[in-house]
């Protein structure tokens, strides 16, 4: 099913490009790469949205460090968590 409203298409993106980075992506890599993905995002719709990514997908993003945003599942695969 495809994500309908803008948001939504955001964080599909956001999690679609965090599953390819298993070592996390900063927080203006992350943003950048989502709007240059869709012309049609506004920047700050992408900004607030990627900034809520840990608190609407607590299951599956986490901050390891400050403005590093990763998934869960490649969690125990780093060497110092």
């Amino acid at each position: 099913m495809q994500p309908s409203t803008v948001t939504e298409r955001i964080n599909a993106k956001a999690l679609e490009l965090l599953e390819q980075y298993p070592e996390g992506l900063r927080f203006t890599e992350l943003r950048s790469k989502i709007e240059s993905s869709d012309h049609t995002f506004h920047p700050k719709t992408v900004n607030g949205t990627v900034w809520k990514l840990p608190q609407k997908f607590p299951d599956k993003v986490y901050k390891p460090s400050r403005g590093l945003f990763r998934l869960l599942k490649y969690k125990s695969q780093s060497k110092n968590e």
